[in-house]
């Protein structure tokens, strides 16, 4: 009786469970994070998605029913667990990348901004650099059209003093802006412009999720 019990604390401690619905996760997995009935549940496709506007991007799925939901829990009261395992499957396309890339998060110039940028560049297992630093207060965007936004975020951003000019080894490495929700990208879009006029090899974006754009379906943007 006792070495059962003490097999199942065992089982318990040992077996690796979805850190989003805590069940016990398969013995051969898919693939990285959630496990499978949660995947669907958030409708992240298999393989994510990636686009080329207005710069590259990868994402895990649409920024829609569950995901949405589940992503401003995680900005209110943010899980380096849950944000841990939606990282490790966005980090997929670049794992076997010759040259590993570099990461920066997207700065809120807000004392208390959005935490999940910062959170899903520690998480993706990449090393990070902080060359960037917003140059001036922006609106909240949430009611902003497209043009808007991009006049919002118009040298928005710009490299800390001794950042400016990396060194060989930096320029090399392909750098990845990391936000949560990409949506016009204006503010991917400013970063990239002040980390590329500092001289940095800017790859394009990742982000948990995409907003689709108003009478286009994205669904063809899918790998």
């Amino acid at each position: 009786m006792l070495a059962q019990l003490l097999q199942g604390c065992l089982n318990l401690i040992i077996t690796p469970c979805c850190p989003l619905c805590q069940n016990p996760l398969e013995p051969v997995a898919s693939g990285p994070g959630p496990c499978g009935a949660c995947l669907q549940r958030l409708s992240l496709p298999p393989e994510g998605l990636q686009g080329h506007e207005p710069l590259p991007w990868w994402s895990l799925g649409f920024y829609e029913g569950q995901l949405r939901r589940l992503l401003l829990r995680q900005r209110k009261n943010p899980s380096p667990v849950v944000i841990a395992s939606l990282s490790e499957r966005l980090a997929e396309p670049w794992a076997t990348s010759p040259l590993r890339p570099l990461v920066v998060a997207i700065p809120s110039w807000k004392r208390q901004g959005n935490p999940l940028p910062g959170l899903i560049s520690r998480s993706l297992g990449f090393e990070q650099v902080t060359p960037l630093e917003r140059a001036r207060p922006t609106l909240g965007q949430h009611h902003l059209g497209k043009q808007l936004r991009a006049l919002n975020q118009d040298g928005a951003f710009r490299c800390r003093p001794g950042a400016e000019r990396p060194g060989p080894l930096l320029r090399r490495r392909p750098l990845l802006i990391v936000d949560d929700i990409l949506t016009t990208g204006a503010t991917a879009c400013a970063a990239a412009t002040a980390l590329r006029s500092a001289g940095y090899r800017v790859e394009g974006l990742l982000c948990l999720a995409r907003t689709a754009e108003k009478g286009r379906d994205l669904r063809s943007a899918r790998r």
